[in-house]
């Protein structure tokens, strides 16, 4: 097998076996995690459903504009918790107070927990 399927078949049963214990209902829904090396996008899925319920990401131009202050650009850490605050209003918009967290294949550490926190720090219960 090939280096790269190999690391790719590790991480995948990585996250299945996190998402194993996980189960996203309609009342609580599943907030979803995936980091990249440049970018951090989170979002709320109902399984129940098959439903993406709301969703952030450093990619959009709206969540862009707030890591530009100044002359500085943002740290990676300081786009995931802008991510996480983001995901935390838009799902508290839509009446989600409480989640399940699905790290993925992740470490829950560094950008994932700035995440996290940021999303506790905004009103969400996980």
């Amino acid at each position: 097998m090939a280096q790269h399927e190999l690391k790719w078949t590790r991480r995948t049963r990585r996250a299945l076996a996190v998402r194993k214990g996980l189960r996203g209902q309609t009342d609580r829904p599943r907030l979803s995690v995936f980091r990249s090396l440049k970018h951090i996008s989170a979002q709320i899925i109902d399984d129940a459903k098959g439903r993406t319920i709301a969703a952030a990401s450093t990619e959009e131009k709206s969540l862009a504009g707030l890591a530009k202050s100044g002359e500085k650009k943002a740290t990676k850490s300081q786009m995931s918790r802008i991510v996480g605050e983001a995901i935390a209003k838009r799902a508290i918009e839509k009446n989600i107070h409480k989640v399940v967290f699905d790290r993925g294949s992740f470490r829950y550490h560094g950008r994932i927990k700035a995440l996290a926190d940021a999303a506790r720090k905004a009103g969400l219960q996980f």
